[in-house]
This record gives structure tokens, sequence and C-alpha cells, in this order.
């Protein structure tokens, strides 16, 4: 019985010793890294914002979120070690449903560490819409080929929208090249501004779109558009006469929302101009913000 109580008081104290010791191991030293947001707005589908430092090269996670308002701060604690020798803050859109350690594609802003301060832009992430050497012009046309059997016009063109002038030559001229992890998407806004219906994916001024929900069946010219015959979504009837066309930038990320992303740079409006397309040019004095290290 003895040696059972020597034992018992042992353990005890090795437990004691032990508790101690971490009680008294020092803890991470951490910093606060504020980030504001302008013009950045709410994510839809299933995206999410995440921030990430550059350390050694390499990019550290500070954190995923969403914003609530167009104008949003963050305030993150990261290991002080890392804020200091960081060089650059850039913010990504990653899907909801895949953690990945290293950032997507799709980057929206970023900026370089001086001083403890990051000055963050849009245009090295996204693309650069300012050219005045060789500036963007753009229009579309309303047209309906794809149920012109054997090349008969059947007089529906109401029903169509195509980026192009006529079949050979692209409407959009001079389109800015984006970055990878981004696509254009046009759009038609019917009922009045409340349901915007996509007519495909792109990325350049030539070739297909991704895509032809509501089209017939018949050939197309080799160019962005859509023709609104089939399958439209409920109280749409597909007349674009009148009404609002947009073109966003999209996220090239699964989960990407089924409405237009707030990056809407090219708009114009059947009817208005000649069917002529507008450009903000200076997206950057829109969309911005400040990486500060505290």
């Amino acid at each position: 019985m003895k040696n059972v109580k020597t034992l018992l008081l042992f353990a005890s104290v090795l437990l004691i010793v032990a508790c101690s010791s971490d009680d008294d191991s020092p803890s991470t030293p951490k910093s606060t890294l504020k980030i504001t947001l302008n013009g950045v707005q709410p994510l839809d589908g299933d995206l999410t914002y995440e921030g990430w430092i550059m350390v050694d090269g390499l990019p550290v996670s500070t954190g995923r979120f969403n914003t609530t308002s167009a104008s949003t701060t963050k305030n993150f604690s990261i290991a002080t070690a890392d804020l200091e020798i960081a060089t650059a803050f850039i913010l990504s859109i990653e899907p909801k449903s895949n953690d990945d350690p290293a950032p997507s594609n799709t980057k929206i802003l970023n900026g370089t560490f001086v001083a403890g301060a990051a000055t963050l832009s849009i245009n090295a992430m996204v693309g650069n819409f300012v050219n005045a050497v060789s500036p963007f012009s753009g229009s579309f046309i309303k047209a309906t080929p794809s149920d012109n059997t054997g090349g008969i016009d059947n007089g529906n063109d109401d029903y169509g929208i195509w980026f192009i002038q006529n079949e050979t030559t692209p409407g959009l001229i001079n389109l800015p090249t984006l970055a990878t992890g981004w696509k254009y998407e046009g759009w038609v806004v019917f009922n009045s501004g409340s349901t915007p219906v996509t007519t495909g994916k792109f990325t350049m001024a030539s070739g297909v779109d991704s895509a032809s929900p509501y089209s017939g069946n018949e050939p197309v010219p080799a160019f962005p558009g859509e023709d609104f015959l089939s399958n439209l979504p409920t109280g749409v009837d597909g007349n674009i006469n009148g009404l609002p066309v947009v073109i966003s930038i999209e996220p090239d990320v699964p989960g990407d929302a089924t409405t237009p992303f707030f990056l809407k740079p090219i708009s114009g409006t059947e009817g208005v101009n000649g069917n002529a397309l507008s450009v903000t040019t200076n997206i950057n004095a829109l969309i911005n913000g400040t990486a500060q290290i505290n």
C-alpha cells in the first residue's frame, strides 16, 4: 500500500509540473490587420471573400468573410512575425465549399505594403479599362438567326441580341482583356429592371459564348449573343425593345450567382444612340481599398 501511495504522489507531481509548464508557454504575438473596402459589395451565390498576405513569396490567409454593404472595414488578428515581413495584400473570391490553402485565380484587389500600409487597386487584378490609345467602343444588333430555317428571316428580330455590327464584324471593339479568373457576361434586363437574363459568358469579342439556353437550332454568328425564343424564365416574353443591356464581369469560380456580378462596366439601352454601348473606364475610382498593419 505504501508503494502504491508513493506512485500516486509521484504521478500527481508530474501532472502539476506539466500543467504549470503549459501555462507558462508564451502565446504567439499577434498584431491587427485592418482592411477598409470601398465599392466591394456583398457576394451572392456560393462565394466568399478571402484575404491574403504575401510572406516570403507565399500566400498566407488572413481569413474569409463577406461584406454587408459596399463600404466595409474588417480587422484580423494575425501573427506579428508574418505581418512584419508581409510584402503585399490580396483579396480573392473563393467558393465557400472548398477552403483551398492557396488563393483562387479570381482576385479582385491587391496592393504592396509600404511602411505598413497598402493601397488596394482593382486594375491589375481584373482589367484596365483606361486606354487612351485604343479606347473601347461597342454596339449590338437585334436578330434571331437561330430560328431562320434555310437562312430565311422569320421577322422576329425583336427577340434576339448579338454583339456584332454584321455577321462577320464584332460589335465590341477594343474590348479590354480580363485577367485570369474573370469572364464577361451579357445580360438583357426584363420586367422593369427586375429580371436580368443572360446572353452567355465570354472572354473575347469574337467567338461563340458559353451557352445558348434560349435559342433555336439554326446556325448563329460566331460571336457573343442570344435569341430569346424558348425556355425563358417565368414572366419574360423575350422582346428586347427599349430594354437595358449590360455586360458584367463575372468571377470564374464555381458557385457564381445566376444574377449579374456588381462589376458592370459596359451598358446601353436598345433603341438609344444606335444601340451603342458605353464603358466606365476608371473602375478603380469606384472599387478600391486599403490595408493597414497596426
